[in-house]
This record gives structure tokens, sequence and C-alpha cells, in this order.
């Protein structure tokens, strides 16, 4: 199918096209309108449009003087917003039929942060219900099929993002990231995508010091995710974990691509029960690369052996929060997952939570510990490559069974009890031509530095040049 030049560009490229005048947020506009009429038939990434709203957006902004604008300004570059993020006047469903029709009234905190920046919110894109899983599919809207082979899962939950920047429908796509809902959808989708340290991007949540749910940026290049979070990160008086400090520039941080001296590479991080074979090799290969560039590389990790149970008692007691005051009048139309994960919150003991709390925070300083000695963790962002899209998740890989739906997830679900940044990029392809990604793991509260360090490794290893794609 036809692949518009405009589609083509990088973010970084696009917004400085954007600002020379050579073309108009409402010629890129277009552009993304007709790649998504190409090929969302085929992945179903976009599942709510609101093209009349940005094209309104895009003239506004074009009557603004340009002296207006400060730095990292993002000049009218469309964007997508997940499906559980409000844009006002924007239908919002968290991909439940209990919010089927539901309109939001006012924008999301980041949605207008980004919309200041200069960005337009072109459309939403599809996850599992509440955020719930690494499949993206739900009763309203359906599966999310990955660009590089429909049959497969995009993974989840930020899947419809993923699906659609690697689709090329746009160029940025916003996410959130739990137990790994923005680097399990990049690695099986072959984009990148940032979960920040708490706080980086303000949340209002309904308990605010919550250190597991983050919001981030995803895209298809380092630089590019760096570009929109110089427009996402900031202080917000309502988020008690944002940042006040003037933060630097991340883009010029992506720019000056900075190899690091010492780094840690871990193929499962002493806990997955199983690796698939081709990601370990995946994760040989960039170690070997890294040795013969210079880099020390040395076959370690931190002690994460109580970092999974934890993490699930911690993510139960969020859900009493989020799901709990559904159950009595929508249980018939929850998925039976969403169920499982509230009614195991509400039969948690106050004990087992502060115990948890506690042991997080050992995991906390065990880690900083750690990077004290390394500049960085690399590790898969998933045990396996992308699967089948039919399945809800994969009970076992390679004759192994995990424990739970969540059971495949440990390798992100145990960097997130960390609070270090992690970056999600591209790793590598398997033998048929399924992508394979990475999580790069920083020092705490070390974005600066995890952004110089994945543009060096993005660099040596190559792979962000194959998007986007046409659904095949």
């Amino acid at each position: 199918m036809a692949m518009h030049e405009f589609i083509k560009w990088t973010a970084t490229e696009a917004v400085a096209r954007l600002e020379s005048g050579e073309v108009s947020p409402l010629d890129l506009i277009d552009a993304a309108e007709a790649r998504i009429a190409a090929t969302n038939p085929q992945i179903n990434a976009m599942v709510t449009l609101c093209f009349g709203r940005a094209r309104t957006q895009a003239q506004r902004l074009m009557r603004q003087p340009r002296s207006d604008r400060a730095p990292g300004f993002l000049h009218g570059l469309p964007i997508a917003v997940k499906d559980n993020t409000d844009v006002e006047g924007v239908r919002c469903t968290s991909g439940s039929r209990v919010y089927e029709h539901r309109i939001a009234p006012a924008s999301d905190p980041v949605v207008r942060r980004l919309e200041a920046r200069g960005a337009i919110v072109i459309g939403k894109t599809n996850l599992p219900e509440f955020a719930a899983g690494g499949n993206t599919f739900n009763d309203v809207f359906g599966a999310t099929r990955n660009p590089w082979d429909v049959r497969m899962s995009a993974s989840g939950s930020s899947g419809g993002s993923a699906a659609a920047l690697a689709a090329g429908q746009v160029w940025l796509a916003t996410g959130n990231d739990f137990g790994g809902s923005i680097r399990t959808p990049a690695a099986f989708c072959s984009v990148s995508g940032l979960r920040p340290s708490p706080g980086m991007v303000a949340r209002i949540q309904k308990q605010p010091f919550n250190p597991l749910s983050v919001e981030g940026p995803m895209a298809r290049t380092v630089a590019d995710v760096a570009l929109m979070f110089d427009a996402e990160a900031g202080f917000d008086a309502r988020d008690p974990l944002s940042p006040r400090a003037p933060l630097p520039s991340y883009a010029q941080c992506a720019a000056r691509a900075q190899k690091p001296l010492r780094v840690a590479v871990s193929a499962d991080l002493g806990i997955a029960p199983v690796v698939d074979r081709e990601v370990r090799a995946a994760i040989a290969a960039i170690g070997e690369k890294l040795a013969a560039d210079g880099v020390v590389v040395e076959q370690t990790h931190p002690d994460l052996n109580d970092a999974a149970r934890n993490f699930l008692t911690l993510r139960g007691a969020v859900y009493i929060a989020r799901i709990a005051p559904l159950l009595a009048q929508h249980r018939d139309v929850l998925k039976p997952e969403v169920v499982e994960n509230a009614e195991f919150g509400l039969r948690l003991k106050l004990a087992e939570v502060v115990a948890a709390e506690i042991a997080q925070g050992e995991i906390i300083r065990r880690a900083a510990a750690f990077f004290e000695q390394y500049d960085a963790l690399i590790c898969p962002a998933a045990l396996c490559p992308p699967f089948d899209v039919t399945w809800r998740y994969p009970e076992r890989w390679a004759g192994v069974a995990f424990d739970g739906y969540m059971g495949w997830l440990v390798l992100t679900c145990a960097i997130t009890m960390t609070a270090c940044p992690v970056m999600a990029m591209p790793g590598g392809f398997t033998q048929g031509g399924l992508p394979l990604g990475l999580q790069v793991i920083g020092k705490p509260r070390g974005e600066a530095a995890l952004f110089g360090h994945a543009a060096y490794l993005e660099q040596l290893l190559d792979f962000a040049r194959r998007t986007p794609i046409d659904p095949r």
C-alpha cells in the first residue's frame, strides 16, 4: 500500500518541518487520516477518531504568533491518546462496556500539558479492559493486531498505541505502565517507550503516593520519545510525586548519544521461570556487541527474588480503589481477569499490604545500591516473542506453565518495583521476523543519562529504522 512521505519522518523531523513552515499541521493530519484509513482495518489500533476537533485545534494554533512558542514546542504534531486517558469531548471507554458510551467532560492533565505544548490529538488507541492484561482486546472494540504479523498480539495494555506507531498512523502516542503496559507492546511492535520514574509525568490518582502506575511517552525512536517526554514531564501541585525542580531538555540528552562505561546484562533477572531461546540469543548478541565496542559487560542483576510476589499484592490493593466499586453493579460485563484482580485485592489483609510496601522499600534500596556499580541494566522486555492474538494470555511457554495470567510478565513487573526509569526499545527479530524488545533500566531518577545510553544503543543495534511498516 502507498505510504505518504510524511509518514516516514520521525517525530523529530516532522516537528522541525512544522517549525520551519515547510508543512502545516493540517498537512500532517491529512496524511495521518489517510494512513489510518489504509491500515486500521488490518490492525484495529485506533478505535475512536476526532479529526474535526483536531483540525479546529490546528487552525487555532496556526493563528497564534510563532514568537509565543517556547523551546520544545511540538508545533501542531498529530498524536494519539490511549483510550483510558480523557480528551475533552471525545469518547473514552477504558475498553469496558461499563463506559462504552462515555464522553470525557474534560481532558486529563497529561493531555492538557501536551496540547499546551503544541500537540494535536487525532484519536484514541485500543487497550484491554481497564488496561488489565498483556494482550489488547476488549468487548467494545475487539482485538488489536500486530503490524509485523496480523496473526499475532501487539501485547498490552498500550498495544493500540504501539501498533499505531509501528504502522505509521501517528508519530507519537501516550501510554501508561503498571506491570509492563508500555514496555511489552513496544517490544512486540519494535517501537520505543519510556516508563519514567514515578511522578515525572504528573497524574491525578485515587492513591496519590502509588509509585507503580505511571504515564509515559511512546514513539518510534529514542529521540522521539525524548521529544514527547519534554512535553509531558513537569510539576503539577495535584501530584505530590511530581518534580518541582527545573528539568533538563531530554531531547538534548538523546541527541548526545552516550556510551555507558559498565552495564549489567541478564536474560532472566534470576526470576523468570523460562525465557524463549531466541530471546536469550538476542540478549547474548547485544552483550557481545557492547563488549566489542569497549563497554564493560557483566552478566548480573539486582536481587529481585521477592519482587513479583509483592508486586501482585500491591497491585491488588490498587485494584480495590480502581475496580471494586464497579463489582456490585457491573460484574456481569467485566472480563474475568478484572473481577479476579479486584477480588484478590479485597481478600488481602492489611498486614499483607504493609509487608509488601516494606518489601518494595527494600527492593528500591537494593536497586539503588546495584546502580552505584552500573550505568544500566539490560534485559528482555518479554520472556517470549509475540504470541497468537487469539490467546487471552500465554498460559505456558516451552512446556513451562505460568502462575496466573500475569506470570509471563514477570520481567517487567519486577522492574516496576525498583521505581527506576526504563526505556523499552527494539532488540532484534526472531528467525520468523517477529520483533524482540529490550528493557534498558537506568539509575534512580536517571532519565537524562538513560536517554543518552539508549540513543547510543539504538545506533549500535540499528533496528529502529525498520518502522513504520505496512501491516502483513
